[in-house]
């Protein structure tokens, strides 16, 4: 008797923390909106201002750039816009005694930075494509070894370090030892190149991300309580709950840029948005142990980044192409379909695969 009193007082409890998180949670997303539309708008004058535009011809395709002739005075280097709103509000109703924020911060910049470089090397020497893919890429493997070394020295989870969990199996885990730290070098480049690889027609590449990114706060406020973590047969992880904090606030900024990146946008992200928007999303889903989880609800990147690789092996060992172009956004494009088309069906099916990767909280 004592025992389910106190059992009830406890859930109680936890349940009236997670309403206030998820409080402080919408005040967070809230901020990070506002930021993202004041911030935006002089964002945007000044990159006019300045003249600081996307290159609309990527020399790539003769038709790709007679269809983007259009956005050739548009302001690019937006990611500023929704990262700057991400992290103010994260600053403000962020507790930053947890190391989680200064994880999430330190690999945005330095992603952040080496975007800006690419973009940077664009507009400088308008005959160069940016940062050589060699370069870029090594820089995001050196990036994402560094943070799956530390997490393998100093685990989030110390009952399941180093573990993958699978997802729709009721809570089963495998142990991975030292192959954690390339499971999260895979996850955290693959994640940032394929979200820069969407990044191709307006408001894809962050409709996408902000729809992936709610199912992920659902994940961390249920991982960032013991009880909740048990009862959907979840990973337990101390201070995830600031997570879903984070996410919020990355969903109110990038609401916030949406509002000047959907069609016909006035704004571009970027490589200085795209690589760390991917990044992060990634480092999230790693650091809640769902990582297979994130493959699900990550869909659309996934499949914009298998076509890219499956177009390039095909026509190196068979010389012909499976698409009429990769990434898979402009393949939809050539067979005659509108921006706004593409945009919009690639949304709906972000949102089927995050209604399917919830699913699995149903299975315990």
């Amino acid at each position: 008797m004592l025992y389910s009193v106190l059992e009830n007082l406890l859930l109680r409890a936890e349940v009236s923390e997670l309403v206030r998180l998820l409080a402080r949670g919408g005040v967070a997303l809230l901020t990070a909106l506002a930021f993202a539309l004041v911030f935006g708008k002089w964002f945007i004058y000044f990159q006019k201002s300045k003249r600081i535009f996307e290159r609309s011809e990527k020399g790539d395709s003769k038709l790709l750039d007679t269809l983007h002739k259009k956005k050739e005075s548009t302001p690019t280097m937006g990611g500023v816009i929704f990262l700057g709103a991400a992290f103010f509000s994260m600053m403000i109703w962020g507790d930053l005694t947890q190391r989680f924020i200064w994880i999430l911060a330190l690999a945005g910049i330095l992603l952040a930075v080496l975007g800006f470089c690419d973009d940077f090397i664009k507009l400088r020497y308008p005959d160069r494509k940016g940062i050589s893919a060699r370069s870029k890429f090594l820089c995001q493997i050196l990036i994402g070894l560094g943070f799956g070394l530390y997490l393998y020295l100093d685990p989030l989870s110390p009952s399941k370090p180093h573990s993958l969990f699978i997802p729709f199996s009721g809570g089963v885990t495998i142990g991975l030892g030292v192959l954690f730290i390339g499971l999260c070098c895979l996850v955290v480049t693959s994640s940032s190149n394929a979200v820069n690889l969407t990044d191709g027609l307006d408001g894809l590449a962050m409709g996408c991300s902000v729809i992936a990114a709610t199912p992920l706060a659902v994940l961390a406020l249920i991982q960032g309580t013991e009880s909740f973590s048990q009862h959907f047969s979840l990973i337990h992880v101390q201070g995830a709950s600031e997570l879903a904090i984070f996410l919020l606030s990355l969903i109110g900024g990038g609401l916030g840029f949406l509002w000047f990146n959907c069609h016909p946008a006035k704004v571009f992200m970027g490589d200085t948005g795209a690589l760390p928007l991917g990044g992060l999303l990634g480092i999230v889903a790693v650091l809640l142990k769902q990582e297979l989880c994130f493959f699900i609800l990550g869909g659309v990147f996934v499949a914009e980044a298998l076509s890219v690789l499956l177009q390039v092996g095909s026509f190196k060992l068979r010389g012909k192409r499976i698409f009429l172009i990769a990434p898979l956004h402009h393949h939809f494009q050539f067979k005659g379909w509108a921006e706004t088309q593409v945009t919009v069906r690639f949304w709906l099916a972000a949102l089927f695969l995050s209604a399917v990767s919830l699913a699995s909280l149903a299975i315990v």
